[in-house]
């Protein structure tokens, strides 16, 4: 049997510490909005994590680059994807790599778009809102 245990980690009641293993399910994740047209869900281990992502149609996320190390996995919709440079179009089922330090950003087309993010190490600033 699975045991976690809920915890506010700097004022975030929706991230869960583990204590073991833990099943859980999308469906009963909060949503967070942290910006228009942006939800995002999260479930945090020790040194990982994966974020839900659901985004408007002709959202743009500026260009940025982190220490975090994350792999994207388009679920739903279609992505423009600029990194280091370079152009990409994503498409569901398409997985792409930023090493930590890459500089990307996107765009999505005229579609909602789901992504799922994994990060390592855990992202703070998404804890700390």
């Amino acid at each position: 049997m699975s045991t976690t245990q809920d915890s506010k980690i700097s004022g975030t009641s929706n991230a869960r510490v583990p204590v073991g293993a833990q099943h859980l399910n999308w469906s009963g994740i909060p949503i967070e909005r942290p910006a228009e047209g942006i939800e995002r869900q999260m479930v945090v281990g020790e040194k990982m994590m994966v974020c839900r992502f659901r985004f408007a149609p002709f959202l743009v996320t500026p260009e940025h680059s982190h220490t975090h190390e994350q792999m994207a996995i388009v679920v739903e919709g279609r992505v423009r994807f600029f990194i280091e440079g370079e152009e990409r179009i994503a498409s569901p089922g398409d997985v792409l790599h930023f090493p930590s330090g890459c500089r990307h950003g996107a765009t999505m087309m005229d579609e909602e778009v789901v992504l799922i993010d994994i990060f390592t190490p855990v992202r703070e600033d998404f804890l700390n809102g």
